[in-house]
Order: C-alpha cells, then structure tokens, then sequence
C-alpha cells in the first residue's frame, strides 16, 4: 500500500543527504519545504518534494493502490524520539512529590527510603504481566503525543531476577507495539537497602552476575549508569561500563545532574553514545565533549519538576556542540512523556528557539539512541515515521502553544494510527 500526503503546509525536517546530527549554530537551521508533499510506500519514505513537482501517480506503473490524505493547513513532522525514559516501573510516587513541595531535597528523599528504593519495592512486589500492561498504557500515551521511538532503562529491579524482569518487559514491548524501541541496562541506578555500607559488593554483583546475563538473553542494548554525587564513582562507572562494553553493550550515562561529577569525562572515554542530565557542565566538560562521538542529552523535564539550575545549554551549542532532548519520563522525577512540552520548556526555560528544540528532539534524539539512519528527519529511505498537525499558523507555534495538543494523525511504520 502506498500512502500520500498531499498539500502540506510545510514539511519539517527534510534530509536530501545523510546527517548523524544537527551541531551549533546550525542546530538554529532546519530544513523545511513549503506547500508540499510525502509518498510513503509499505514503511518507508520514497519520495516528497513541493506540489508544483509531484509525479503524476495515475500514470505511474504499479500506484493504482495509492491512497491520498490532504493535508491542506497542517504540517507534517518526524516523529519525535525520546532518547531517555524509565517508563516500565510499578506505581506512582505522588507522596514524594508533596515531600519535595515541602523543601525535600532529591538527595534527603532518597536517605528515607524513597526515589528509586521506593521503586524497586513496588518493582519487586509487581509481576511482569502487571508491568508489561502498565507500561503499554504509557506507550499508547506518548504515540498519540507524537513520539515514534524511544529508549526505556532497568534500574528499578537492583536485584538480578528484578533487573531481568524489566528487560524482558521491555523486549516484549518491543515485539507487540509499533514503536521503535531500545533498551538500557541501568543495574547500577542506586544502591540497594541491603548493601548500605557495601557499595563495591554491590558493584561486582552488577558485573560478575548481572551484565553475564543480560547478555546471555540478548535484552539490552545499552549499559548505563548514574554516576553523581551520592550515587556511583566515576571509578565504579569506569568498571561498569567496560564490563558491560566487553558484552557487546555500548555506554550511556547518567552525569551531572547533581554536580560536577566525572560522568560526562568517563562517558567520553568510553565513547557512550550520550550523556544525560547535565545540569552542571563547565569548559571542562565541553572540552571533553569536542570531537568525541558523545551527544549531551539535556532533560527538561526533571529540571523542571525538581526545580533544579538549567543545563548550560546556549554554551555547549556556542561551543559547536550538538545538543539533544529527551524526556526521562519516570514516576519519581519527570512523570510526562509529552516531548512537545519537553521543546516547549527547552525554548522557555533554556532559551533555545524552535528550530533548535525541534533538532534536538528529532535527528539530534534519534543519534542519542542510536537510530539516526532509520528515524529523526524526512528522507528517502527512511521509516514513515511521522505526525500531522492540526491547522497550525508557522513551526514556532508547536513549542509556543505548551498545553495543547496538535496533533491531529499519527503515522508509524507507514501505517495510520
């Protein structure tokens, strides 16, 4: 079956040659056509351009089953790409939310018991079908907010038969949604209850048990880990990350979300494929990031729910870095997946315009995950990936609208949704 789009006000995000990201100042630069068109055939994207050029499709050989969607007024995007969640997890953490409200710091909630402890409680408590089926009400959710693919961490089991549990979740997921999904192993999230005292055993349990058989089923395709203050070393990320390298997993990692920690310098050594939080990044981070393979993800969505400083975001993009988005959407510290809030929050909290927030949740988000040949922008090729607005009046109004949903149709695969 071969789908067209026809008459679109403009068409966002159109690669003619291949790009892994969007860097600098060129991240304020995205590639748009006006009054145009998209043919996709089966999942793929073959052909767009403006309505002036379009083929005549009644004569070409073989399209006498095209079906033609107007989409006169509206404006087609690449789907978003969400290269950073923890949205397989059992229960909500609302009472923690009042804790914070009342002046509890992140670090002082997690000495009681709560964040991610109070998650692997209910984690341990919950079964695999009541996580799988939770979880794909979070999926459903986030598809009709506009996301196409998106990358889901371990890290609330800390224990070798919950952490399994989770990434099996995670590769059913996989199999039974239209999505385009990844996994990370996030065994070091935290330190259990029971290891209080005994962080290093904790640590070895991680490499010596935990990544072992990981690998052996084939769940992960990434190994993280939250290196901060309070959480893991840099020493112990450096172990972890090898261990996990050496089982065919690629780094990503958790860094400088409460301070200036190591992580981004340890992640860069270990060429992670991002690293993410980032609230603290001085000229030593970015000096480390320059030239590396290494693409900051910055997190609105947590800064914003903890009330925490804003990544140095305008800094990095000045000193031509690449800079992508995502949503970490969890129950304890950003429970939305709404990535169009997400860009909404980029260009009012971190002063970023729109052409930067919509490259940074698209193409820029698509390399954070590792999916920038199949998703991210509008080229030939490409999986149909894609969303149309409702009538909207220019791109800037996607992020400047913040709580109103514009999307009208949802496209996956090829397939409208």
């Amino acid at each position: 079956m071969k789908l067209l789009i026809s008459n679109i006000k403009t068409l966002v995000q159109v690669d003619t040659e291949a790009r892994k990201w969007v860097a600098g100042t060129d991240m304020a630069k995205l590639n748009c056509i006006d009054d145009a068109y998209l043919l996709i055939e089966g999942e793929r994207i073959t052909d767009f351009g403006k309505m002036e050029d379009i083929p005549d499709f009644d004569e070409k050989e073989g399209f006498d089953c095209v079906e033609e969607y107007d989409a006169t007024g509206r404006m087609v995007f690449p789907s978003f790409c969400d290269s950073h969640t923890h949205l397989v997890y059992a229960g909500s953490r609302e009472i923690e939310y009042s804790d914070k409200i009342k002046g509890l710091s992140y670090e002082e909630i997690a000495k009681r018991g709560g964040g991610i402890l109070n998650s692997a409680k209910l984690m341990h408590e919950a079964t695999e079908e009541e996580l799988y089926e939770s979880a794909l009400e979070r999926i459903q959710e986030i598809i009709g907010l506009g996301t196409g693919a998106v990358e889901i961490k371990s890290g609330y089991g800390l224990t070798l038969a919950d952490e399994l549990k989770m990434l099996r979740v995670i590769k059913r997921l996989k199999k039974t949604t239209p999505l385009t999904i990844k996994a990370s192993f996030l065994g070091a999230h935290a330190v259990p209850a029971e290891y209080k005292g005994r962080q290093a055993e904790y640590v070895d349990m991680v490499i010596n048990e935990m990544i072992p058989m990981v690998a052996a089923e084939d769940l992960a395709d990434y190994i993280d880990v939250f290196c901060d203050k309070g959480f893991f070393t840099v020493e112990e990320t450096d172990r972890i990350l090898n261990a996990g390298m050496k089982h065919g997993m690629r780094a990503k990692i958790h860094a400088n979300e409460l301070d200036y920690s190591g992580g981004i310098q340890v992640g860069v050594k270990y060429n992670a494929l991002s690293v993410d939080h980032l609230e603290f990044v001085g000229d030593a981070e970015i000096e480390a990031l320059k030239g590396s393979e290494t693409m900051p993800t910055v997190l609105p969505g947590a800064a914003f729910f903890l009330n925490m400083v804003c990544s140095p975001v305008r800094k990095m993009m000045n000193a031509g870095l690449p800079v992508a988005l995502a949503s970490d959407f969890n129950p304890g510290s950003s429970p939305s997946g709404n990535m169009k809030f997400i860009m909404s929050l980029a260009c009012i909290n971190y002063k970023m315009l729109p052409q930067e927030a919509i490259n940074a949740t698209t193409l820029n988000s698509a390399y954070a995950m590792g999916v920038e040949d199949e998703l991210g922008s509008i080229a030939k090729g490409k999986i149909a990936n894609v969303y149309i607005t409702k009538e909207i009046p220019s791109i800037e109004y996607m992020p400047y609208a913040y709580g109103s949903n514009l999307i009208d149709v949802v496209i996956l695969r090829g397939k409208v949704l």
